[in-house]
């Protein structure tokens, strides 16, 4: 048992992570294992709201081990942290269909978030599957199966932990006293834009460094990077705001000096985006460097990610199975069927005697 707060938080095994995943919560999640009891979900249920099919679910074992691998390589400490994997928790799948009976259609049909995930998975939005129109409730499943106190997200997501709340409440009000309000621990950190300058980083725009990356494709998706478009001669006055090289420049560049002497002469007209650019690389290569060396470590261990899933999972099993026991209780769900169970079993002795 431990006194520090427990969070519980995660991501969808959709593959290889990539900066905008380190800069909006890996750096932040190596962070807070060393103050709070740390939760972390492989949401391999959460794909199936937009990918059910089974050659879909057959990728997710290997998006899995590298999602984990990426995990360890940027200090996840799986001795500080616990991570399970979310299909293996059978206590998720009921308290997913227990929250359902608590709230309204109407309720979910609010959220923002439900157009906007159909629409980056390409789905109609008039033809929504039901399994991602309740995307929110299973996520509260997550999120209250382990009693957690606090979820770190974006503030695009807070309504989504406010849904968490609302059902943890109304069942509270219901059944008696279960589950703590679970409360928002908003990033500081900025979602990081993806090298088109069109949008935040991500895999399916095609705009992402990713943390595995090697020197080449690193210089590679830099030189293809959206700069200034107005300016079309390395002596013509550029933007420094908003401009996508000097964004992770701040971010990922530790020599200041070199920075601010990069963005005067840009602003000046007296540095082209070559120069710009071939810096930003030797950053970005100076700061994966150090992950990936670790991440071939890891790798190189075989049965390791197997191994730290397993021992998270039985142990996060362990905590749902008390859980849904409390919950059951609650409702007086198990009371009828210990009643069933006990006078059939009476009866079977009669009937032997």
């Amino acid at each position: 048992m431990t006194d520090k707060k427990r969070i519980l938080t995660g991501d969808r095994p959709t593959g290889l992570l990539h900066l905008g995943h380190y800069v909006g919560s890996l750096s932040n999640r190596v962070t807070l294992q060393d103050s709070y009891e740390c939760y972390f979900i492989i949401a391999d249920l959460h794909t199936l709201t937009t990918k059910p099919q089974k050659e879909e679910i057959l990728k997710v074992r290997e998006n899995t081990r590298l999602m984990v691998l990426d995990y360890l390589a940027c200090g996840i400490d799986p001795q500080k942290s616990t991570i399970f994997l979310q299909s293996a928790i059978p206590a998720l799948y009921e308290l997913n269909l227990l929250f359902e009976m608590l709230i309204s259609f109407n309720r979910l049909a609010g959220l923002p978030s439900i157009k906007e995930m159909a629409k980056n998975a390409h789905l109609d939005t008039e033809n929504i599957p039901f399994g991602l129109f309740g995307y929110p409730i299973l996520q509260t499943a997550d999120i209250l199966m382990p009693k957690a106190h606090l979820v770190p997200v974006g503030k695009d997501n807070e309504a989504h932990i406010e849904l968490a709340r609302d059902i943890a409440r109304r069942f509270n009000l219901y059944y008696g006293e279960v589950f703590p309000l679970p409360e928002v621990l908003l990033s500081n950190t900025p979602t990081l834009i993806g090298t088109d300058g069109k949008g935040k980083m991500s895999k399916s725009a095609d705009n992402a460094i990713y943390l595995s990356d090697d020197p080449k494709t690193v210089e590679k998706r830099v030189k293809g990077m959206y700069t200034d478009p107005n300016r079309v001669r390395a002596d013509t006055p550029g933007n420094v705001e908003n401009n996508p090289v000097f964004i992770y420049h701040d971010i990922f560049n530790p020599n200041r000096d070199e920075v601010a002497d990069l963005k005067e002469r840009y602003r000046e007209g007296r540095v082209g985006d070559v120069e710009v650019k071939e810096k930003l690389t030797a950053a970005l290569n100076t700061f994966l460097k150090p992950i990936q060396e670790r991440r071939r470590h890891f790798e190189a261990e075989e049965g390791l990610v197997e191994q730290i899933i397993y021992e998270g999972t039985l142990k996060t099993q362990a905590i749902a199975e008390n859980t849904i026991k409390e919950v059951r209780s609650a409702m007086g769900l198990s009371g009828g069927w210990n009643k069933i169970s006990r006078i059939a079993r009476d009866r079977q002795k009669l009937q032997t005697n």
